[in-house]
């Protein structure tokens, strides 16, 4: 009953911003750790960005300094703010999280469909 929705990617031009959100719905009791992965054409998929429930971040090199994850918990929300954008960064991005759907429950995984962001020249 778990689902993942990502929303707000689309094209953008270099140096451009962007934000992703995904929102998580259905039974959940706890959400550990939430973040982004992406895949462009003709490559594996990627690690980007994660955020724990105590609000620690990591970020993959070629994003630092450029993308910021963020969460609302109440809304059950992880976000990815990316700033300037390159078109090396035009991918679909998939949102990923940890979720328990009740106390007595164990975590597991949960993907999202995916969004596609495109960086333009």
């Amino acid at each position: 009953q778990v689902r993942l929705v990502e929303s707000g990617g689309g094209l953008v031009q270099a140096g451009g911003s962007l934000r992703l959100s995904c929102a998580a719905s259905g039974t959940i009791f706890s959400i550990s750790t939430m973040g982004w992965y992406r895949q462009a054409p003709g490559k594996q998929r990627e690690f980007v960005a994660v955020i724990t429930s105590g609000g620690s971040t990591n970020y993959t090199d070629s994003v630092k300094g450029r993308f910021t994850v963020s969460r609302d918990n109440a809304k059950k929300t992880v976000y990815l703010q990316m700033n300037s954008l390159k078109p090396e960064d035009t991918a679909v991005y998939y949102c990923n999280a940890y979720i328990r759907m009740e106390v007595r429950s164990t975590f597991r995984d949960y993907w999202g469909q995916g969004t596609q962001v495109t960086v333009s020249s």
